[in-house]
C-alpha cells in the first residue's frame, strides 16, 4: 500500500511522458503513450524455438508446431523465445539510444513491455534470470550492461533470482551487427565462462535484440553444458532473417 500510495505521488510530481513522441502524456504507469504503443512493431506469428519472424498461414493446433525450417534442421541449445517486437522503428530507436547514447529512460518501459508479454505466455518461471554479460572493456566503455538494466526490474517483479555475475564473456569479440550472419556463430564461440556453479535446472537468458541468435545460443550451450536442462531466451526485440541469405 505505501509503494502503490508512492508511486502515485511520484507520478503527480513527475508525470509519465511519451519516449517516443516526446508530446504526449504517458498512460498505464509508464513513459509512453496509447497512440504510440498502438503503433509499436509488435512480433506475430514467430518460430516458437527462435522467434523468427514467420509468414502468414493457417493457424496451427499447438504453438509447439511455429518451428522455423532452421530449428527444425538444427535444433538450438534453448528451447523456447519470447520476444515482444520486430527489431524496427521506433523501437530500434529506443534501443539504440539505450545501448550508444545513454538514454537509460528507455529501460523502464522496455522492461515493463516485456513483463506484460511474459505474464502471458511463459507457462512455467525459470528458477534464475541471466543477463547477457558485457566484456569487461565493453563494459568500462559503456557504463553499463543493458541487458542487466532490462533483467533487474524482471527479476524483482516476478520474485526470481537474477544471475548477474555467474557468466562472464572472457573474449571482447567483433560486434555481431558488424559481421554477416555466417561469421557470428563462429565469432562468439568460446566466448563465455562460468564464474560460479549452476544449482538450477530451469534458466532465461535475458538480452535486448536477438539477430541470428548466435549469441544466446553459445551462452545457452555453456549453461547446457554446466547443468542446466531448460534455457529460455527473453528479449525485446527480434531481427527477421533470412537464413538462406548468407549475407
Amino acid at each position: 500500500m505505501v509503494y502503490k500510495w508512492l508511486e502515485q505521488a511520484l507520478a503527480w510530481v513527475f508525470p509519465f511522458n511519451c519516449i517516443v513522441c516526446e508530446r504526449a502524456a504517458g498512460e498505464t504507469g509508464m513513459d509512453l503513450c496509447a497512440a504510440c504503443r498502438e503503433d509499436l512493431p509488435w512480433l506475430g506469428r514467430a518460430c516458437f524455438r527462435c522467434a523468427n519472424p514467420l509468414a502468414a498461414a493457417a493457424p496451427v493446433p499447438e504453438p509447439t508446431a511455429l518451428v522455423c525450417g532452421r530449428c527444425l534442421r538444427q535444433a538450438p541449445h534453448f528451447e523456447r523465445s519470447h520476444c515482444v517486437f520486430n527489431y524496427g522503428e521506433p523501437v530500434s530507436w529506443v534501443l539504440h539510444g539505450l545501448k550508444y547514447q545513454r538514454r537509460l529512460s528507455g529501460v523502464p518501459v522496455l522492461s515493463r513491455l516485456l513483463l506484460e508479454h511474459l505474464r502471458t505466455r511463459v507457462e512455467r518461471w525459470p528458477e534464475l534470470i541471466v543477463p547477457m554479460p558485457l566484456h569487461a572493456a565493453r563494459l568500462r566503455q559503456r557504463g553499463f550492461n543493458q541487458a542487466l538494466e532490462i533483467a533487474r526490474p524482471l527479476a524483482r517483479a516476478l520474485g526470481i533470482p537474477l544471475g548477474a555475475g555467474i557468466c562472464e564473456r572472457k573474449r571482447n569479440t567483433a560486434q555481431q551487427s558488424e559481421l554477416p550472419a555466417s561469421r557470428r556463430a563462429a565469432n562468439v564461440r568460446n566466448a563465455f565462462r562460468m564464474r560460479g556453479a549452476l544449482t538450477v535446472k530451469h534458466v532465461a537468458i535475458v538480452d535486448d535484440v536477438i539477430t541470428t541468435g548466435a549469441t544466446v545460443n553459445e551462452l545457452a550451450r555453456l549453461l547446457k553444458r554446466n547443468g542446466a536442462e531448460t534455457v529460455q531466451i527473453w528479449a525485446i526485440a527480434r531481427t527477421p532473417v533470412n537464413f538462406g541469405n548468407k549475407r
